[in-house]
């Protein structure tokens, strides 16, 4: 039976792409850029491959906040290079704003009654608090676990360690949920408990990565924890 709910936060709770979009176009206009969709997909795949390096302990978090920004730059030119300081103003940009999914603030609402409910994210804490806050996400749940601040990151199970040992919760009885396979559902069988992939786009499973249930809505989850 299960009792406890990991969740992911952007890309399964908030919708992050929203937010690197308002995040990105307001911090490059800041510095006379404007943001086309081009531009914006090219940011989010290097983006995207920095994070995949930090999961696979191939990146510090700095390389992330620094490098994705100077690849970035080098693309189209932009003659800018203070990253520390675009980094910051992108962070903080990045909480100005939270977007939900699938109304998953009532989702949450109707399930704190009935199990604990922990986030447990990647994202920089600086954001993640901001975006949290926003949202009102942080007063719908039990507790926050950011790996800046764990000090060790999805999917590696020290994160889930760190988690365990502060919330007490039992393998068999949780379950994470998160859109990631390379950190959630990874993050997840590294640690022994079940994963839930919420997969909205219908993207294809990866070679040895086990899930054990897949939705396309949050709500879905309500089905497979059996409750109305």
């Amino acid at each position: 039976m299960i009792k406890t709910l990991l969740w992911d936060v952007d890309g399964t709770l908030l919708d992050f792409l929203a937010a690197e979009q308002y995040g990105m176009r307001k911090c490059l206009a800041e510095i006379g850029v404007e943001l086309t969709d081009e531009m914006l997909a090219r940011y989010s795949a290097i983006n995207r491959s920095w994070w995949e390096k930090l999961e696979r302990g191939e990146a510090t978090r700095r390389d992330v906040f620094v490098e994705r920004l100077r690849d970035f730059f080098a693309v189209y030119g932009i003659s800018y290079d203070d990253y520390d300081r675009f980094n910051t103003r992108y962070q903080e940009a990045l909480g100005e704003a939270a977007f939900p999914m699938d109304d998953c603030l009532t989702l949450l609402a109707k399930l704190k009654p009935l199990y604990k409910l922990y986030l447990v994210t990647n994202g920089s804490k600086r954001a993640q608090e901001l975006k949290l806050a926003k949202s009102g996400l942080d007063k719908l749940v039990d507790g926050i676990f950011i790996s800046e601040e764990v000090g060790v990151q999805k999917p590696l199970k020290a994160f889930f360690d760190v988690v365990k040992e502060k919330t007490g919760y039992v393998d068999e009885e949780t379950l994470i949920i998160g859109d990631s396979l390379s950190s959630d559902m990874l993050g997840g069988n590294n640690a022994g408990i079940r994963c839930c992939w919420y997969n909205p786009k219908g993207a294809q499973p990866k070679d040895g990565v086990k899930v054990d249930y897949e939705i396309r809505n949050l709500w879905e989850l309500c089905v497979i924890l059996g409750i109305e």
